[in-house]
């Protein structure tokens, strides 16, 4: 199984968690690559596709790459927000991405806070319509943390073991 952690990332913390998964896998021979230098995703069977939540959906650099995958791919998807974790954005984002993967396994999903741009938070807060979510927003300011990566890590890992069971499931 050839596995590639594949991530777009503008401010960093998708590239961290990226980086955290990618050091769990490094030992099955996986490879991390930004989405943008991923020349061929078909050599690969597993792959963990990170991105930002941009205003409740996917990036278009991702929701391009996702739709170049090919079925019997199995996909893993994470995500980084500002939102708290069990919010409707970061949902609302990994099921768009569900669904850009027609004909792909997805074996699941990880999400966790990360730090928005300073930038962006003033923006949003000059409209009444944002305000609350630039509070919450505004909380996720050490995020990406220690126990995210960790989780991260501990989701990679169980990617990992459903991509193998799936695979021998097919096989016999």
């Amino acid at each position: 199984m050839k596995i590639l952690v594949a991530y777009y990332s503008k401010t960093g913390n998708t590239k961290a968690v990226a980086e955290s998964i990618f050091h769990e896998l490094q030992k099955e021979g996986a490879e991390i690559k930004p989405i943008k230098e991923v020349t061929n995703p078909d050599e690969y069977t597993l792959i963990f596709c990170g991105f930002p939540v941009h205003a409740h959906s996917v990036p278009v650099a991702v929701h391009n790459f996702i739709k170049k995958l090919s079925q019997g791919q199995k996909l893993a998807l994470f995500s980084t927000h500002g939102s708290k974790t069990d919010g409707q954005m970061p949902k609302q984002a990994i099921h768009q991405a569900i669904g850009l993967a027609k004909g792909i396994e997805v074996l699941g999903s990880f999400t966790c806070r990360g730090q928005v741009e300073q930038e962006i938070l003033d923006d949003l807060i000059k409209k009444p319509e944002h305000r609350a979510w630039v509070a919450e927003a505004a909380s996720a300011k050490d995020h990406p943390d220690s126990a995210d990566l960790e989780d991260a890590k501990m989701f990679a890992m169980g990617m990992l073991k459903k991509a193998m069971k799936f695979g021998e499931f097919h096989r016999k």
